[in-house]
């Protein structure tokens, strides 16, 4: 590896450390309010769906619906029925598989 990856490497080990260490500099050991408090505890939820979705419906710029999509909204569906992870990790796995079978690519 050459040394301006390395320092491109540590470059970026810095920025997030200076990211971490904003929140705490800038409350100065203040209190959140309560409304801000519960928006923060709906950020990584937000943020992980939209990562989850972006990678499964975006190829290239586009929107792509396809048996992975599928799979994942059976999923969803078992999850809003109140199904456990396993069984719908087991549907999306079924789903997207005989799609992929029935369906040419």
């Amino acid at each position: 590896m050459s040394a301006t990856l390395w320092w491109l490497v540590g470059a970026i080990a810095v920025m997030a450390a200076l990211t971490k260490a904003a929140g705490p500099v800038v409350l100065g050991g203040r209190e959140l309010p309560g409304w801000l408090i519960r928006v923060v505890a709906l950020l990584p939820p937000a943020l992980l769906a939209a990562l989850v979705l972006t990678q499964l419906l975006a190829k290239d710029g586009q929107l792509r619906i396809d048996a992975a999509a599928a799979g994942v909204a059976c999923a969803g569906i078992v999850f809003l029925r109140g199904g456990s992870v396993l069984v719908g990790v087991l549907v999306a796995v079924a789903v997207t598989a005989g799609l992929r079978v029935v369906l040419p690519a």
